[in-house]
């Protein structure tokens, strides 16, 4: 049986969704981002109970098909943008319609309704979340980065990036550095 669980981004969810079902006793085969499938049928109180524990964490377990489609959605994105080494050649709005069998505006539309905030919100915000990991563990340049992730130039990185954080990708850059490698304490 597959179960759909909105805001189900990261490893973390992953790990509060294994426990939350390991409390209950339900066994599952796989947990992906957005999909669990589980081996048993689950009762209306396993299911209650998990909605609840599920919710108290900042996620929600999908009852209707609206929502299970904005989580494909949402599940495609991140994919596309966190395990695509050819961001360059992505057009996440074909990729959708072709993957999801709608047209795109449906897509776009149903999305909207839902979430509150655009498709193209969600892949920018996305972006930059890639774009921050880049700059902390891969060792690339900005303006690596930027031909990596698709965008035009640095400036284009540079000005969404500002937008979304509040910071220049060189100054996240420097603040993770200064992490990393704290100024030596002095005897006074």
């Amino acid at each position: 049986m597959k179960l759909h669980i909105k805001y189900m981004v990261s490893n973390r969810c992953k790990m509060v969704v294994k426990e939350e079902l390991r409390k209950l006793g339900l066994h599952f085969i796989v947990i992906d981002l957005g999909e669990v499938e589980i081996m048993e049928d689950i009762s209306f109180e396993q299911r209650l109970q998990l909605k609840n524990d599920l919710q108290s964490a900042g996620l929600e377990l999908m009852d209707d098909k609206r929502g299970d489609l904005v989580e494909k959605i949402k599940k495609i994105i991140l994919e596309l943008i966190n395990h695509s080494e050819e961001l360059t050649k992505i057009n996440f709005h074909s990729i959708l319609s072709k993957t999801l069998g709608s047209e795109y505006a449906q897509l776009a539309s149903l999305f909207s309704q839902v979430q509150g905030s655009t498709i193209e919100h969600f892949i920018i915000t996305q972006k930059i979340e890639r774009i921050k990991e880049l700059i902390i563990y891969s060792g690339l340049s900005i303006t690596e980065i930027a031909w990596k992730m698709n965008y035009s130039s640095v400036a284009h990185l540079s000005n969404q990036f500002k937008k979304v954080t509040g910071l220049t990708p060189t100054h996240f850059k420097q603040l993770k550095d200064k992490r990393q490698n704290p100024a030596p304490q002095t005897d006074n």
